[in-house]
């Protein structure tokens, strides 16, 4: 049939047929105040006009499921929980990965006497890389003083922000290696490690406790705000975090090699020049590699490829302090960071120190010491003093990829404390490292053999399988026995500042024959492991642990969150005095002018002055 066109049509024609077509297609939503089809009223006989109820118009969405709704939200809520365990994990892996990379190739090129003379003549080099080392090992002996009170002043995400900004930091000052500029940068880095690795352990326990909130809001809401819930009910998801944690951090070991493998490598010596006057290794060796080259490098690196390494690397830690700033949520609401501030700043400072009454901590510091120990071993002591003195300097790398792989992959057995006892994986790791201990002492390898590489790989990642159990286990156990969110800071800053302890031991003793090396290390996990041991002996018998009491916070300004009765943030403290709200406050007792008024004494909270009270100091 021919189309007519609608040009040809008047206008009385082209109404009429817009007016059989709004029959026949009725409009998709109501128009709100038009009169329906049916009069001034619609089938359930209430009034479709302008006389319609406002409910009506403006009322909710008439399918709206509000338990549905409900359910999604705490959904999205727990899926942000994963995500910023994710982007911790991951940023805190490209830091110490970045770190221990870039620390690892500027050690070996400083090492080299040629590299020294060309590059720098007689700048003094060596003078400058023990200093940088004595200022990254010895700055975290007083870690204990500022820790908690930075982690309170910043707050948890933001202290980890600042934190990773100060390892970039570092990594940016080795585009012009000079005195001024290292050693400055490894004083602050020394700083800035206990603050890191304290405020991750907090954020790693937080996510968890908020993620058992976020799956079991119903019984939140039956039990009411102001009950917390039942001890050890965020263990599972704690442990479950921590695996996924070290997993990740674990990783950070093989990233550091990368720069060896695709850079450096490509410039080392072989082991028969390498080691030419190395004559005895492992247990019957003294120092870090008696006897090594003193040339390690075949020809210099050029300056711009070192720039373009140092470029990414800077790159890698500019993308790590991005996932922390952008991707990482907060551990606390607003408000509970102002309670947690607002206990005052020399309590905060104490508390530290107050811990030491509690005998469960008592008997952890051994293990804490052992866990400083062991990493450093597995990196120096076995890596140098067994690895690279048998195979060379250019297996260092992989030597070290299999202890990080074998680390990485064993943070998943910590999973086991979901249905073994919680000491299982904690007295596994020591046992195992124990057997690897004793074995390492009746072990000497020949230098430049080759024959029986497969066993060093073979140890390194048995040890990595130790240190996944142990960083695991602690970490779990922690979060387990100090569950209270006033507390976390602390004992994660106690955990980590006898970590570094025993780093800063290692480096002194850095020096001594391997065997007494061996002997302080086997003598530590005996009594970390007895002392642990004893620890869950008392907790069986009931014995009742002496916990410091947590001051109450003293806000100074009352703003608008205190008015609620019911509030949601309030401490256990509070809510047992019935205390924390300005509008439960009684009022100052009239008086003559100029006494001063009886019972309690304060000033009109902001909304009180809105509403036209005027405070005592205003009359």
């Amino acid at each position: 049939m021919k189309e007519v066109p609608t040009c040809c049509w008047c206008p009385e024609q082209q109404a009429l047929v817009l007016d059989l077509v709004m029959e026949v297609e009725p409009p998709l939503y109501p128009v709100a105040g038009a009169v329906g089809p049916q009069g001034d009223e619609d089938r359930l006989g209430v009034p479709d006009g302008p006389e319609a109820p406002l409910d009506e118009l403006v009322g909710a969405y008439p399918n709206y499921n509000e338990e549905e709704e409900e359910r999604r939200y705490y959904r999205r809520k727990r899926l942000g929980v994963v995500k910023n365990v994710l982007a911790a994990s991951t940023g805190g892996t490209l830091t110490y990965g970045v770190y221990l990379g870039l620390l690892q190739m500027q050690l070996i090129l400083h090492y080299d006497e040629t590299y020294r003379e060309v590059k720098y003549g007689n700048m003094g080099l060596p003078d400058i890389d023990s200093k940088m080392l004595m200022g990254i090992n010895v700055t975290p002996i007083a870690a204990l003083l500022y820790t908690p009170v930075l982690i309170r002043f910043f707050g948890t995400k933001w202290m980890m922000f600042l934190a990773v900004g100060i390892y970039a930091l570092f990594v940016s000052t080795n585009y012009w290696e000079r005195y001024y500029t290292l050693v400055p940068s490894a004083v602050a880095l020394g700083m800035a490690i206990v603050p890191l690795w304290a405020s991750m352990g907090n954020y790693i326990t937080r996510m968890s406790q908020k993620y058992y909130e976020y799956s079991h809001y119903k019984e939140q809401d039956e039990q009411g705000p102001q009950q917390r819930p039942p001890r050890g009910s965020h263990a599972p998801y704690l442990l479950v975090f921590q695996a996924i944690f070290y997993s990740f951090f674990h990783l950070s070991f093989a990233c550091a090699q990368l720069p060896m493998i695709y850079f450096l490598n490509n410039y080392l010596y072989d082991l028969n020049h390498t080691l030419f006057n190395v004559k005895s290794c492992g247990t019957k060796s003294h120092g870090i590699l008696n006897g090594f080259n003193k040339t390690v490098l075949r020809t210099l690196p050029r300056s711009r490829n070192l720039i373009v390494v140092e470029s990414v690397l800077m790159a890698v830690a500019f993308l790590a302090m991005l996932l922390v700033l952008g991707l990482c949520g907060a551990a606390y609401r607003p408000t509970e960071e102002i309670d947690l501030r607002s206990v005052g700043w020399g309590n905060i400072f104490q508390l530290p120190f107050k811990h030491v009454r509690d005998f469960r901590l008592r008997h952890l510091v051994p293990f804490f010491i052992y866990s400083g120990f062991e990493v450093l071993f597995a990196c120096t002591g076995f890596a140098l003093g067994y690895g690279v003195c048998s195979m060379g300097l250019e297996r260092l790398a992989y030597l070290l990829i299999a202890y990080s792989l074998g680390a990485s992959v064993s943070s998943v057995l910590g999973l086991l404390g979901l249905w073994l006892p919680r000491s299982v994986p904690l007295v596994a790791g020591a046992g195992l490292h124990l057997l690897l201990t004793l074995s390492l002492f009746f072990w000497a390898p020949a230098p430049r053999v080759l024959q029986h590489s497969w066993i060093f790989y073979f140890v390194a990642a048995l040890w990595g399988v130790g240190s996944a159990l142990n960083k695991t286990g602690l970490s779990t156990l922690l979060g387990i026995l100090y569950e209270d969110k006033e507390r976390q800071d602390f004992i994660f800053t106690i955990y980590h500042w006898w970590q570094a302890v025993a780093i800063f031991v290692v480096y002194l003793g850095s020096s001594l024959p391997m065997k007494a090396k061996l002997a302080v290390l086997l003598v530590t996990l005996v009594a970390a492991a007895a002392s642990y041991l004893w620890m869950e002996h008392k907790l069986q018998q009931g014995l009742v642990p002496r916990q410091p009491r947590i001051p109450k916070p003293q806000h100074k300004v009352r703003g608008y969150r205190y008015l609620e009765e019911d509030n949601s943030d309030e401490s256990d403290v509070e809510g047992e005095q019935g205390q924390g709200d300005c509008a439960e406050d009684e009022a100052p007792q009239a008086g003559p002018v100029g006494a001063e008024p009886a019972g309690p004494y304060r000033r009109p909270c902001p909304y009180e002055q809105a509403l036209g009270g005027d405070g005592p100091e205003e009359q």
